[in-house]
């Protein structure tokens, strides 16, 4: 369906917008949280959005996310400026470059560190990227843990010149093109960027939950014209189908969207499960060691 098909009262309309929060996190480095906070706890079936810096690191000072259990949800990491490792005791390692994305499904249980890799430590420089926390419902909370990472040069690129648009589509379907990563439930995952004037549109079934969130310039967005800017999430209704933006000068954002799941939700720390008794016995499990840990020497996949 084009948007010219679409009626214009299916746009969606902006209902909230949150300032992202500055918080340490890790081992100390700096993100922008607009959720979970105590104004927008989580957006079904996403349980947090963290915008890692921008920060410029001197050599040898770089922060990053030693040895950390999860259970019951994945990890998305997208990287924009910076170089960082991943380990897991699932057996996994994989760097990151700019434009890199690493999908990881903690499932039953995975220990995993993120690290800033020695050659940007040594070197120091600036560090950008994106983590986003997706649940899992209750039949896949206990799934086998994944993981899935793609190249800058394996997203998929969609330049749209007539709109003033680019746009890297990192999970899900746009434009009649679709991205690698395999996702649990439909998820759309987009990196949009607009030239001053441009628009951006892009159609969602009805009741999907969808945000937007401006990290870069500012931005018009929504059937109400909502003006958000840099480190601001833009949250949608429910109802509508048209997801719409205009640039207000060079800006830049992340487009996401998903059937809510509508389960109950108990998080503590690393851990998201449905049930408090859930979420102990993830505790007991970590602690008793079932979860394993980090090879040594683990080989790159």
């Amino acid at each position: 369906m084009t948007a010219s098909q679409i009626d214009p009262i299916e746009k969606k309309k902006v209902t909230k917008i949150v300032a992202a929060r500055p918080v340490l996190e890790g081992g100390g480095f700096l993100v922008h949280r607009p959720f979970p906070t105590p104004e927008l706890m989580q957006v079904d079936p996403f349980l947090l959005l963290d915008e890692m810096g921008p920060v410029i690191y001197p050599p040898g000072s770089a922060k990053g996310a030693p040895d950390h259990p999860h259970r019951g949800f994945e990890t998305v990491t997208y990287l924009l400026a910076g170089e960082m490792e991943h380990r897991d005791s699932a057996g996994h390692a994989g760097k990151l470059t700019p434009g890199d994305l690493q999908w990881m499904t903690a499932g039953a249980g995975v220990v995993h560190s993120e690290m800033p890799s020695d050659a940007f430590q040594a070197k120091g420089g600036k560090m950008h990227g994106f983590q986003l926390w997706v649940n899992l419902a209750a039949r896949d909370k206990m799934t086998a843990p994944r993981y899935q990472e793609l190249s800058a040069r394996s997203v998929p690129v969609v330049d749209l010149p007539a709109q003033g648009a680019k746009v890297r589509l990192l999970a899900g379907e746009f434009n009649g093109q679709r991205a690698e990563v395999q996702t649990h439930e439909p998820i759309l995952y987009l990196d949009v960027e607009l030239s001053n004037q441009g628009h951006f549109e892009a159609a969602v079934p009805p009741g999907h939950t969808s945000l937007f969130y401006c990290f870069e310039g500012k931005c018009h967005f929504g059937s109400n014209s909502a003006e958000a800017k840099a480190h601001s999430l833009i949250l949608l209704e429910e109802a509508g189908s048209l997801l719409v933006a205009r640039a207000q000068g060079p800006c830049r954002f992340l487009v996401l969207a998903a059937k809510p799941l509508k389960e109950p939700v108990a998080r503590r720390g690393p851990f998201v499960m449905n049930t408090d008794a859930e979420i102990r016995q993830a505790f007991v499990d970590y602690q008793e060691g079932r979860f394993a840990t980090i090879p040594p020497q683990v080989k790159r996949t």
